[in-house]
Protein backbone atom coordinates (compact mmCIF):
# COMPACT_ATOMS: atom_id res chain seq x y z
CA UNK A 1 0.00 0.00 0.00
CA UNK A 2 1.38 3.17 -0.94
CA UNK A 3 1.50 5.98 1.59
CA UNK A 4 -0.98 8.04 -0.13
CA UNK A 5 -3.39 5.42 -0.01
CA UNK A 6 -2.66 4.78 3.91
CA UNK A 7 -3.54 8.63 4.65
CA UNK A 8 -7.16 8.23 2.43
CA UNK A 9 -7.89 5.01 4.13
CA UNK A 10 -7.11 6.32 7.69
CA UNK A 11 -9.02 9.95 7.19
CA UNK A 12 -11.79 8.42 5.82
CA UNK A 13 -14.73 8.05 8.11
CA UNK A 14 -12.80 10.53 11.06
CA UNK A 15 -15.47 11.69 13.33
CA UNK A 16 -14.06 15.20 15.46
CA UNK A 17 -12.69 14.70 19.12
CA UNK A 18 -15.09 16.03 21.69
CA UNK A 19 -13.50 18.23 23.94
CA UNK A 20 -15.91 18.02 26.61
CA UNK A 21 -16.07 14.49 26.83
CA UNK A 22 -13.55 14.82 29.80
CA UNK A 23 -15.19 17.59 31.24
CA UNK A 24 -18.56 15.80 31.68
CA UNK A 25 -17.19 12.55 32.55
CA UNK A 26 -15.28 13.92 35.69
CA UNK A 27 -18.28 16.46 36.20
CA UNK A 28 -20.41 13.24 36.48
CA UNK A 29 -17.98 11.51 38.69
CA UNK A 30 -18.02 14.27 41.51
CA UNK A 31 -21.49 14.78 41.42
CA UNK A 32 -21.45 10.52 42.30
CA UNK A 33 -18.12 10.87 44.51
CA UNK A 34 -20.45 13.96 46.49
CA UNK A 35 -23.61 11.85 47.26
CA UNK A 36 -21.34 9.23 47.94
CA UNK A 37 -19.36 10.75 50.25
CA UNK A 38 -22.35 12.14 51.81
CA UNK A 39 -24.17 8.94 51.87
CA UNK A 40 -21.22 7.19 53.86
CA UNK A 41 -20.61 10.29 56.51
CA UNK A 42 -24.62 9.89 57.03
CA UNK A 43 -24.84 6.11 57.96
CA UNK A 44 -21.57 5.48 59.44
CA UNK A 45 -21.75 8.80 61.86
CA UNK A 46 -24.92 10.98 61.51
CA UNK A 47 -25.17 14.42 61.25
CA UNK A 48 -24.52 16.61 64.25
CA UNK A 49 -27.58 17.70 66.38
CA UNK A 50 -27.48 21.17 66.40
CA UNK A 51 -27.60 22.23 62.57
CA UNK A 52 -30.55 24.78 63.30
CA UNK A 53 -28.49 26.75 65.71
CA UNK A 54 -26.90 29.66 64.39
CA UNK A 55 -23.44 29.03 65.87
CA UNK A 56 -23.35 25.99 63.79
CA UNK A 57 -24.34 27.02 61.02
CA UNK A 58 -21.79 29.40 60.88
CA UNK A 59 -18.96 27.02 61.26
CA UNK A 60 -20.39 24.98 59.21
CA UNK A 61 -20.28 27.01 56.12
CA UNK A 62 -16.63 28.25 57.00
CA UNK A 63 -15.80 24.24 56.64
CA UNK A 64 -18.08 24.16 53.65
CA UNK A 65 -16.04 26.91 52.14
CA UNK A 66 -12.43 25.69 53.22
CA UNK A 67 -13.31 21.97 51.65
CA UNK A 68 -15.78 23.33 48.42
CA UNK A 69 -12.84 25.72 47.58
CA UNK A 70 -10.42 23.14 47.78
CA UNK A 71 -12.81 20.73 45.74
CA UNK A 72 -13.11 23.25 42.93
CA UNK A 73 -9.54 24.48 42.62
CA UNK A 74 -8.44 20.45 41.94
CA UNK A 75 -11.01 19.87 39.74
CA UNK A 76 -9.79 22.50 37.45
CA UNK A 77 -6.53 21.01 37.59
CA UNK A 78 -7.95 17.49 37.37
CA UNK A 79 -9.43 18.66 34.27
CA UNK A 80 -6.36 19.50 32.62
CA UNK A 81 -4.07 16.76 34.08
CA UNK A 82 -6.56 13.93 32.57
CA UNK A 83 -5.28 15.19 28.92
CA UNK A 84 -2.30 13.65 27.38
CA UNK A 85 0.25 16.93 28.49
CA UNK A 86 -2.16 18.58 30.96
CA UNK A 87 0.61 19.09 33.12
CA UNK A 88 2.34 21.88 31.29
CA UNK A 89 -0.48 24.31 31.54
CA UNK A 90 -0.65 24.54 34.83
CA UNK A 91 0.49 26.12 37.88
CA UNK A 92 -0.56 23.54 40.79
CA UNK A 93 0.51 26.43 43.68
CA UNK A 94 -2.76 28.00 43.32
CA UNK A 95 -4.58 25.00 45.01
CA UNK A 96 -2.49 26.28 48.36
CA UNK A 97 -4.64 29.22 48.42
CA UNK A 98 -7.33 27.81 50.57
CA UNK A 99 -4.84 26.21 52.79
CA UNK A 100 -2.92 29.43 53.72
CA UNK A 101 -6.04 31.01 53.95
CA UNK A 102 -7.70 28.73 57.01
CA UNK A 103 -3.91 28.88 58.73
CA UNK A 104 -4.06 32.54 58.48
CA UNK A 105 -7.66 32.45 60.05
CA UNK A 106 -6.60 29.60 62.35
CA UNK A 107 -2.94 31.97 63.62
CA UNK A 108 -5.30 34.93 64.18
CA UNK A 109 -8.21 33.15 66.34
CA UNK A 110 -5.18 31.91 68.48
CA UNK A 111 -3.54 35.14 68.55
CA UNK A 112 -6.91 36.87 70.32
CA UNK A 113 -7.69 34.05 72.53
CA UNK A 114 -5.71 33.45 75.87
CA UNK A 115 -2.54 30.49 75.91
CA UNK A 116 -4.73 29.05 78.57
CA UNK A 117 -7.28 27.81 75.88
CA UNK A 118 -4.65 27.23 72.52
CA UNK A 119 -4.96 23.20 73.30
CA UNK A 120 -8.12 23.48 72.96
CA UNK A 121 -8.82 24.91 70.28
CA UNK A 122 -5.78 22.80 68.47
CA UNK A 123 -6.78 19.73 69.34
CA UNK A 124 -10.43 19.24 70.44
CA UNK A 125 -12.66 16.35 71.27
CA UNK A 126 -12.73 14.40 68.01
CA UNK A 127 -9.20 14.71 66.36
CA UNK A 128 -8.66 11.14 66.30
CA UNK A 129 -12.65 10.83 64.77
CA UNK A 130 -11.42 13.69 62.46
CA UNK A 131 -7.81 11.81 61.65
CA UNK A 132 -9.49 8.34 60.43
CA UNK A 133 -12.93 9.82 59.28
CA UNK A 134 -11.76 11.65 56.27
CA UNK A 135 -9.56 9.37 54.83
CA UNK A 136 -11.97 6.32 55.73
CA UNK A 137 -14.77 8.58 54.10
CA UNK A 138 -12.36 9.22 51.33
CA UNK A 139 -11.93 5.83 49.93
CA UNK A 140 -15.02 5.71 47.24
CA UNK A 141 -14.97 9.24 45.72
CA UNK A 142 -11.37 8.58 45.12
CA UNK A 143 -11.74 5.47 43.47
CA UNK A 144 -14.70 7.27 41.33
CA UNK A 145 -12.48 9.70 40.40
CA UNK A 146 -9.80 7.51 39.60
CA UNK A 147 -12.44 5.83 37.18
CA UNK A 148 -12.97 9.19 35.27
CA UNK A 149 -9.84 10.11 35.07
CA UNK A 150 -8.99 6.34 33.38
CA UNK A 151 -11.15 6.74 30.99
CA UNK A 152 -8.64 10.01 29.54
CA UNK A 153 -4.95 9.82 28.97
CA UNK A 154 -2.93 11.69 31.57
CA UNK A 155 0.51 11.47 31.07
CA UNK A 156 1.85 13.07 34.49
CA UNK A 157 0.03 9.87 36.45
CA UNK A 158 1.53 10.39 40.06
CA UNK A 159 0.23 14.30 39.79
CA UNK A 160 -3.56 13.11 38.69
CA UNK A 161 -3.34 10.55 41.24
CA UNK A 162 -2.36 13.14 43.76
CA UNK A 163 -5.41 15.49 42.40
CA UNK A 164 -7.58 12.89 42.15
CA UNK A 165 -6.70 12.38 45.98
CA UNK A 166 -7.04 15.85 46.89
CA UNK A 167 -10.65 16.24 45.68
CA UNK A 168 -11.57 13.06 47.73
CA UNK A 169 -10.31 14.48 50.37
CA UNK A 170 -12.01 17.76 50.15
CA UNK A 171 -15.26 15.41 49.27
CA UNK A 172 -14.80 13.80 52.29
CA UNK A 173 -14.19 16.57 54.58
CA UNK A 174 -17.14 18.32 53.26
CA UNK A 175 -19.20 15.48 53.91
CA UNK A 176 -17.43 15.03 57.69
CA UNK A 177 -18.02 18.56 58.43
CA UNK A 178 -21.62 17.96 58.63
CA UNK A 179 -21.05 15.42 61.98
CA UNK A 180 -17.84 17.44 63.62
CA UNK A 181 -18.79 19.54 66.19
CA UNK A 182 -14.83 20.54 66.71
CA UNK A 183 -15.44 24.18 65.43
CA UNK A 184 -12.17 26.13 65.99
CA UNK A 185 -10.67 27.45 63.09
CA UNK A 186 -7.12 25.80 64.36
CA UNK A 187 -8.53 22.62 65.17
CA UNK A 188 -10.10 22.88 61.14
CA UNK A 189 -6.68 24.04 59.90
CA UNK A 190 -5.03 21.32 61.32
CA UNK A 191 -7.50 18.44 61.45
CA UNK A 192 -9.24 19.14 58.05
CA UNK A 193 -6.56 20.94 56.03
CA UNK A 194 -3.91 17.46 57.67
CA UNK A 195 -6.12 15.06 56.76
CA UNK A 196 -6.99 16.81 53.02
CA UNK A 197 -3.30 16.89 52.79
CA UNK A 198 -2.77 13.28 53.37
CA UNK A 199 -4.92 11.84 50.89
CA UNK A 200 -3.11 13.98 47.91
CA UNK A 201 0.04 12.26 49.18
CA UNK A 202 -1.91 9.04 49.38
CA UNK A 203 -2.98 9.73 45.62
CA UNK A 204 -0.15 10.33 44.33
CA UNK A 205 1.25 7.05 45.86
CA UNK A 206 -1.02 5.18 44.37
CA UNK A 207 -1.43 6.90 41.06
CA UNK A 208 0.73 5.63 38.81
CA UNK A 209 0.07 2.18 39.73
CA UNK A 210 -4.35 2.24 38.91
CA UNK A 211 -4.13 5.16 35.84
CA UNK A 212 -0.92 3.42 33.97
CA UNK A 213 -2.44 3.16 30.35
Amino acid sequence: MKTDDLIALLSTNVEPVDRNAVVRTLSVAIIGATVAALGIAFAGLGFRPDLTTTRALIYLAIKLAFAIGIVGLAMIYLMRLARPGGERMMSPFVIAVPFLAVVILAAISLWSAPPLYWERMIVGEEWLECLLSIPIIAIVPFAISIWAVRKAAPTNLARAGAFAGLVAGGLSAMAYALHCTDDSLPFIALWYGGTIVLCTIAGAALGPRLLRW
